[in-house]
């Protein structure tokens, strides 16, 4: 490939990514109300899992959600199955993230959560999939059919998919009247840390 060709092929993933972050816009309905007033009732701990590129998407998510006053932690969907799922209970919300909804890792936690008596969340593409009729509720989204190499390497619907969960993270921080005083509390480290500390250190003089 030529240079110009190599900025070519770039802008084209960049536009084609950017296009179907931009078409959840039209995906938001009452599912994504229920999954977020889910969410906000949750008394237990919110729990995100999921494998492959979606095992990334899953960790993301449940340390954004954190950041954003909602506990979170990351499950992993295989080591579920040698104890961890232990680790579920009955007031908590299990979110499973798979795109085609027949992650088989994916699918044992989720039976798991259900036997357990948490409520268990979908972000899936498929409704109709197994996960999607293991699930309370269901939040489907849909990237573009062609922003994925192959249409197997998922790298912009994984995208897709974080950009609905930060979505979520959002609305949640709203909710919930989380300030920036409250993150200071749990974000003491790195130059966000020496920020805030910073701020309220003006702020008292």
């Amino acid at each position: 490939m030529s240079p110009d060709e190599i900025l070519q092929a770039a802008r084209h993933v960049l536009e084609i990514e950017s296009a179907s972050v931009a078409a959840l816009v039209e995906q938001l309905d009452e599912h994504f109300v229920t999954v977020a007033q889910t969410l906000l009732a949750c008394s237990g701990h919110v729990l995100v899992a999921g494998s492959g590129t979606s095992n990334a998407v899953a960790a993301r998510l449940a340390h954004l959600l954190s950041c954003c006053g909602t506990p979170a932690l990351f499950i992993h969907p295989g080591d579920s199955q040698h104890g961890l799922a232990g680790a579920v209970t009955a007031n908590d919300v299990v979110i499973a993230i798979s795109k085609g909804g027949e992650t088989t890792e994916v699918n044992y936690l989720a039976r798991i959560a259900k036997q357990r008596g948490a409520t268990l969340v979908a972000l899936t593409e498929k409704p109709a999939s197994t996960l999607g009729q293991l699930s309370d509720h269901v939040l489907r989204i849909q990237a573009a059919p062609d922003v994925d190499p192959y249409g197997m390497i998922a790298t912009g619907s994984s995208l897709t998919v974080s950009a609905m969960g930060d979505a979520l993270c959002v609305v949640l921080l709203h909710l919930r009247g989380y300030s920036q005083e409250q993150f200071g509390q749990t974000h003491p480290g790195g130059a966000v840390g020496i920020m805030l500390q910073q701020q309220e250190k003006d702020g008292n003089q």
